[in-house]
Parts: C-alpha cells; sequence; structure tokens
C-alpha cells in the first residue's frame, strides 16, 4: 500500500478489516509488519469527515487491542520457552522477539503500555510477558491502560485534528511519515545499541 494508499484501505475494508488489523498487529506474531499508529490515526481523521462513527470506532479498535494482547500473553504461556528455539520463517523472525525480550527486561511491566507505541515490539512485548508468565491480573491491568492510551488516544488524536484544523487531510501524509519516525525511534535506538555492543548477549 502506498503509504499505501492507507486511506483507500481503511474505507475499503471499514471497521471489520480495522478490527482484525489492530488485533494481529497487537500480539499474534505474524501481524508486525501491519499498519498501527498510522491506520489509527488515519481512521479517527476519516471519523471526522463523516466516514465512521468515532463512538463506533474507538470501542472497537481498543477492545481489538485489548484482545489481540491476550491472545499474544497466552500464546507465549502456552509455548514458553520454546518459541525462542524456533527457528526463522516467513512469518516470523526470531530477533524480532529478542528485541522484545530486551525491551521487556528494560522497562518491566510498564514494557506492556510503552511497547504499544513502538512498531514490532508493540506484537511482540505481549508474547514475552506470557513467556516469562507475568502474572495475568497484572498483564490486563497494563493491557489495559496500554489500549486506551494507545488505540483510544491515536484515534481520537486524528478525530480530534480534523474536527479543528481545516483542510488536515491535505496533510495526512507528511502526518503519518512523522508518525512512524517518532514511533520507530525506540526501536532504532535499541538496534543502534545493539551494533554498538556485538558480543553483548540478549
Amino acid at each position: 500500500m502506498h503509504l499505501f494508499n492507507l486511506v483507500d484501505f481503511i474505507q475499503l475494508v471499514g471497521y471489520p478489516g480495522m478490527f482484525a488489523v489492530v488485533f494481529l498487529e497487537s500480539g499474534v506474531f505474524f501481524g508486525f509488519f501491519l499498519p498501527g499508529a498510522s491506520m489509527l490515526f488515519t481512521a479517527g481523521l476519516l471519523a471526522s469527515q463523516g466516514f465512521f462513527n468515532i463512538w463506533i470506532l474507538i470501542p472497537l479498535l481498543t477492545v481489538a487491542a485489548i484482545l489481540g494482547d491476550n491472545v499474544g500473553y497466552w500464546f507465549g504461556a502456552k509455548v514458553g520457552v520454546r518459541l525462542f528455539l524456533r527457528p526463522d520463517s516467513r512469518f516470523f523472525h526470531h530477533e524480532h522477539l529478542e528485541r522484545a525480550k530486551v525491551f521487556y527486561d528494560r522497562h518491566g511491566v510498564l514494557a506492556i503500555v510503552l511497547a504499544r507505541f513502538v512498531p514490532i515490539v508493540r506484537t511482540f512485548a505481549p508474547i514475552v510477558a506470557g513467556v516469562v508468565r507475568m502474572r495475568y491480573r497484572t498483564f490486563v491491568m497494563y493491557n489495559i491502560i496500554g489500549a486506551l492510551l494507545w488505540a483510544s488516544g491515536v484515534t481520537f488524536i486524528g478525530y480530534y485534528l480534523g474536527e479543528k484544523v481545516p483542510a488536515v487531510q491535505t496533510y495526512l501524509t507528511p502526518i503519518v511519515i512523522l508518525i512512524i519516525i517518532v514511533t520507530c525511534i525506540p526501536l532504532v535506538r535499541q538496534i543502534w545499541k545493539e551494533r554498538k555492543a556485538p558480543n553483548s548477549t540478549v
């Protein structure tokens, strides 16, 4: 998709498609490549233009984020350490899991909230939480907080700007690019640190 014709894609898939994207990207390991914050923002912007109902959109995407993380947690809990021994495949990249593990080790339970804003790590953090057997009640609490801040928050920001800024849709491409750059900064920093210390283990 052309920035990927993100608007056309969202309008094509509608509510069910957006629910599926958020659900898969939130904790199903082969969903790591799907659009996250950029889709949420754009969906909110489209809602401000009357394409979607914001009072349906926000709860729907928030529930999708919560359920996706739960699937990731239980997948990690069931598969456990065997997941770290799994070879790379077309839909599974071991390095993504390792980076999520480093992120989790660095931030603890807060990683469940913070990871929402980091591409790729967002998908694998709940899996790692399941692998290390984070207390489920604690996981659910942070999962809900993260979903509210990310799914609800980013979608509402798109909606708010669409309501308040005249012709904001004409700036959609640079806004989406900025969102991608900002959310990728923590991931790039982590990769850079790993390359600076090639002999370190994760």
